[in-house]
């Protein structure tokens, strides 16, 4: 697909030499490229009154989410990394995610969605003559190609964004990919938990060049040994935590869970339908039966935290998920994933939207952590019992409406990215926080227990 919206890599990349400093702006040119093929994917399959409706009170329309990515590159490519003057610096206030609350943004004179891709594409025109003359050394900002990294992360955020908007959209289905393959490894046959010893270990990161303000620093944290689920909790798991009545029943619910359980009547994840003895999901406009051995996926914090006091467990601190998943007691290290410092790949995770739905438990082998647990990164968001807040020695950067706005007990971190999250994006340092209440999202979750905990039995 060439023209105004796309640029071929080639193009770039065609100009740009083989040296340490134009290397970085090979990976910057690629890590955008990606993302807005998805972006274009995800809107260019649906006419202009689609782009334009308010598919769930939970989402913009997605119109609004193309002029926004927009707009962005505009402020901190154009703007801040090439000193240009502003294309459409009249959008600034309009498409600002502070400014414009989630709720109201249909209302506002949006862009259409052929001015939307027009604009989309002149800024990506001027961006790609920004990085080719930027500098890749010097301020933060242009460090290693930061704030080009910066963008593409956020572009690729906000393309998982949008395809949970399709999730949420009715009518026939508009996208199609391959299903993922079979397990590797059948889940019978994987122990249902495993040790994580006690210890020291390294959190977050210091040295990682585009890791985000929320990551940094790099600090000690000492973390007592536990148990953890080998691979995220699947639908027959917590098929039987329904059918024990689990949804029924007040002990099992943190008790603001109980009353927002009873309030919008939760019954099931998100999507599930019963039809007679069979659980049935709609998937990307598709009706299907909800297949067994997945991870389960569209629950919100308070739903997985009922199933971990059923099941004995509790849901992991962000400091235990991220110490199996980084950390390597061999050599003392903590990896940038689980499987050592490259990125995430179609060969060690479910990540990039190849797959429209998550793999099955006990797949990607090659993936798995030191500690022996699998499928850490990809498939589901993962929930956490820790509320979104800095780590010693947070300094906000580049602005503070990135994290800081959002810190506090009113969100929780998720870890570990979906089928739908980018590979840029998807890292074991990354960290993603939502609302307790929030179902739309590709989030699911695995248990912990303590050492002296009962073990928990693995659903046939």
């Amino acid at each position: 697909m060439t023209g105004m919206n796309h640029i071929p890599i080639g193009t770039v990349t065609a100009i740009i030499a083989e040296s340490r400093p134009q290397t970085v702006k090979v990976r910057a040119a690629q890590a955008l490229d990606a993302a807005r093929r998805h972006t274009l994917t995800l809107t260019e399959c649906l006419d202009e009154h689609e782009l334009t409706a308010r598919h769930s009170p939970l989402v913009p329309p997605l119109v609004w989410d193309m002029a926004h990515i927009a707009n962005q590159e505009e402020i901190w490519l154009l703007r801040e990394a090439g000193g240009r003057p502003a294309l459409r610096g009249e959008l600034d206030m309009l498409y600002n995610t502070v400014e414009q609350p989630w709720a109201t943004r249909a209302e506002l004179p949006l862009l259409s969605p052929d001015a939307a891709r027009a604009y989309l594409g002149q800024v990506r025109i001027h961006a790609l003559e920004v990085l080719s003359d930027a500098p890749v050394t010097g301020s933060p900002l242009f460090q290693d190609g930061f704030v080009f990294g910066m963008v593409a992360q956020h572009e690729q955020q906000h393309d998982e964004t949008m395809l949970a908007t399709h999730q949420l959209r009715h009518g026939p289905a508009v996208l199609h990919a391959p299903p993922p393959g079979p397990a590797a490894t059948p889940v019978h046959r994987l122990p249902g938990e495993v040790l994580v010893p006690a210890g020291e270990f390294i959190m977050g990161t210091s040295t990682d060049p585009w890791a985000l303000d929320n990551e940094r620093p790099a600090h000690t944290v000492d973390v007592p040994a536990f148990w953890l689920d080998t691979t995220p909790v699947s639908n027959a798991a917590y098929q039987e935590f329904i059918a024990d009545g689990g949804y029924a029943e007040p002990l099992w619910w943190h008790p603001e869970g109980w009353k927002h359980r009873q309030h919008v009547g939760l019954e099931a994840p998100l999507f599930w339908q019963r039809d007679g003895d069979t659980w049935l999901r709609r998937r990307f406009g598709r009706t299907e039966e909800v297949p067994p051995d997945e991870p389960v996926v569209h629950v919100c914090w308070y739903e997985a935290d009922a199933y971990a006091r059923w099941a004995g467990r509790r849901l992991p601190a962000e400091a235990e998920w991220e110490k199996a998943a980084r950390h390597d007691p061999a050599t003392g290290r903590s990896w940038r994933n689980p499987w050592g410092e490259w990125e995430a790949d179609s060969w060690h995770a479910n990540v990039g939207q190849h797959h429209l739905q998550p793999a099955p438990v006990g797949s990607y082998p090659i993936g798995t952590a030191p500690c022996g647990a699998g499928q850490l990164l990809g498939d589901v968001w993962e929930w956490t019992s820790s509320d979104f807040t800095g780590y010693p020695g947070f300094r906000a950067f580049p602005h503070r409406e990135h994290s800081e706005v959002f810190f506090g007990p009113q969100c929780n971190v998720l870890r570990g990215g979906s089928f739908a999250t980018g590979p840029t994006v998807c890292r074991a340092t990354f960290r993603n926080w939502d609302f307790p209440v929030r179902r739309q999202i590709f989030a699911g979750f695995r248990t912990v227990r303590d050492v002296d905990g009962a073990p928990r039995m693995r659903a046939a």
